[in-house]
């Protein structure tokens, strides 16, 4: 990359969801880039207590809002993140893309930091290797049971109870949420090495956004190569998941901007671990029955008339020195279940009783919409990164000075994340 970057900021980024945004913190550390999270717009107080970083993160929430939502909610926060400067400006969404034009719509939150980055382009990253998706000719493909399959034959993805996704082609999937016009470097572009020439020529037939094709690392790093290229000259604010991250910091290592090489810390043992799971993917189902093979005390929540029960059966394990699981259900629920913010919010409040009166320090909760609701009844001001566990879902410590929960770890997991002993590993620290 040539020329002087404009800040000492390379990169700020808003999560819309939790989960996801640990993602990308976990991207920034393995790349020994000092970051740290944020769980709501951060003061300059808040900054001035981080000053080493050299990236900035809001943990966020538009993945379950509504446009309306967005339009009161988006515009304010991306100001704040176009005054801090940063050379790259990242709307992070989940790398299966899921939204629709009423929920977590990306193609309305494109439009809103288009005109809030007043940029002539958004570009639209969403390829993401290591965590088995990728992009091709413009459709999305995940992996599914060791096999790579288009998110509209996902297994998971295709019935998901709040966001199904029925289309794969991204730029139909985005037609139904915005009238941008969507170009597209695809494949034989990057194959020719005319990836930089595609863009131009998308752009000269008035694309507003265009979406970057990538199955595997050398595509990223390409992209991000042309991305830096902008953003020398002007800040840029780009749509992505933490496949752009990963191939940003890639370039940023080749052009000296960040660590060649990295020491990260393991994580290390924990006496007893609380999980609270909203999560009703297979994946995580796999994870609380192994978890209770593995001597874990688990119980469903049931509805809220139950959960006094649950606390107290939660405090007695814990107090006996036994990991707890509590799970709102064991795999999917019907596709009808209505989405709501206030179940999750109530187990925040439960989560933040039972972490203070049983002292537990080590906590997992798992699933998107989980996290998002109910980290922000536990009071922490900011998210840094502990420890690498399985990709996606690190180990991260809050900060909440003044509070009982100062120092809490906390891993923020989605659905579809971590091997079957995941949770044994996160007590483990292995």
């Amino acid at each position: 990359m040539s020329g002087a970057l404009p800040s000492r900021l390379l990169y700020a980024y808003y999560g819309d969801d939790f989960t996801g945004s640990t993602d990308v913190l976990e991207a920034l550390a393995l790349h020994g880039m000092p970051a740290v999270l944020f769980t709501s717009v951060p003061t300059a107080a808040d900054l001035a207590a981080f000053p080493h970083c050299r990236a900035i993160g809001i943990a966020g929430e538009s993945r379950s809002r509504s446009p309306r939502w967005m339009d009161a909610h988006l515009p304010p926060i991306f100001t704040r993140m176009r005054a801090l400067g940063a050379a790259v400006n990242h709307y992070k969404v989940c790398s299966t893309f899921d939204s629709s034009p009423q929920t977590g719509s990306i193609g309305h939150a494109m439009e809103l930091g288009r005109k809030a980055f007043r940029t002539p382009f958004v570009p639209i990253v969403v390829g993401a290797p290591h965590l088995g998706r990728a992009v091709v000719f413009g459709n999305l493909f995940a992996e599914a049971n060791g096999a790579m399959v288009r998110i509209d034959r996902h297994p998971t993805m295709l019935h998901h109870p709040v966001t199904p996704m029925h289309e794969a082609d991204l730029r139909l999937h985005l037609a139904r949420q915005t009238r941008l016009n969507i170009g597209l470097v695809d494949l034989r572009a990057f194959d020719r090495g005319l990836a930089t020439e595609q863009l131009q020529a998308e752009l000269a037939s008035r694309a507003d956004a265009v979406l970057f094709d990538g199955i595997n690392d050398s595509m990223l790093d390409r992209t991000a190569d042309v991305l830096c290229e902008l953003a020398v000259r002007k800040p840029i604010f780009a749509v992505g998941s933490s496949g752009l991250t990963y191939g940003l910091l890639r370039q940023w290592r080749r052009a000296g901007l960040v660590p060649r090489h990295v020491r990260l810390a393991a994580a290390q043992p924990a006496d007893r671990i609380l999980v609270l799971s909203g999560s009703c993917s297979p994946v995580t189902a796999a994870q609380i029955r192994h978890a209770r093979r593995d001597g874990f005390a688990a119980w469903p929540l049931g509805q809220p008339d139950t959960w006094p029960l649950r606390r107290q059966q939660a405090l007695k394990a814990l107090a006996e020195g036994r990991s707890v699981v509590l799970y709102s259900s064991l795999g999917p629920l019907p596709a009808k279940t209505q989405a709501s913010d206030a179940l999750p919010i109530a187990l925040g409040h439960l989560l933040r009783e039972i972490v203070i009166r049983s002292g537990v320090r080590r906590i997992i909760l798992a699933g998107g919409d989980t996290s998002t609701h109910a980290v922000p009844q536990l009071s922490l001001r900011a998210l840094t990164f502990t420890a690498a566990l399985t990709p996606g879902a690190p180990l991260c410590r809050g900060h909440a000075p003044g509070s009982p929960l100062d120092g809490l770890e906390l891993v923020l997991k989605g659905g579809q994340i971590g091997p079957e002993n995941f949770f044994s590993a996160v007590r483990n620290g292995a």
